[in-house]
């Protein structure tokens, strides 16, 4: 097995620690905001782990697209389009922390609106890839890709 390919599946394995965390962070979100609890540490926590899921993914999929770009001498189209909406991703994933302050309901509020807009950005990025990329390779449509890189 090469480089890329041990990238390529790690890169398909964290999307499920991300997803995860999202969903384990958003009931925890929903449920703290509608019995009007504090926001506690183990909130805190879901949401720093739910972030940090989804820089390591980035990190991991800047990698792998490196790794794809040298291999075809060039950085495809839809690539730029991926790598864009993910980056603004991970930003809106912070959104969260300027909130430290505020009262429990409005960090609850925005814990919520950060996962749920995280994720419609990460669905938009994955369908920047085009294709069907909920399990296939980004490199399976193209035989020139897969020549090059196997």
């Amino acid at each position: 097995m090469e480089f890329w390919q041990i990238v390529f599946y790690l890169h398909s394995g964290v999307r499920w620690i991300v997803m995860l965390a999202a969903v384990v962070a958003l009931i925890y979100m929903i449920f703290g905001l509608v019995t009007r609890r504090a926001y506690d540490r183990n909130a805190s926590l879901l949401m720093v782990i739910f972030v940090r899921s989804i820089e390591i993914q980035w990190l991991v999929g800047l990698v792998l697209l490196i790794l794809y770009a040298i291999a075809l001498g060039s950085f495809l189209p839809a690539w730029w389009g991926h790598l864009i909406l993910m980056t603004i991703a991970v930003v809106v994933a912070h959104m969260f922390m300027g909130f430290k302050r505020r009262p429990d309901s409005a960090r609850y509020v925005v814990g919520i609106v950060a996962i749920v807009a995280t994720l419609v950005l990460v669905i938009l990025g994955v369908m920047a890839l085009g294709g069907s990329r909920w399990g296939a390779p980004a490199i399976s449509t193209s035989s020139a890709v897969t020549t090059t890189l196997y």
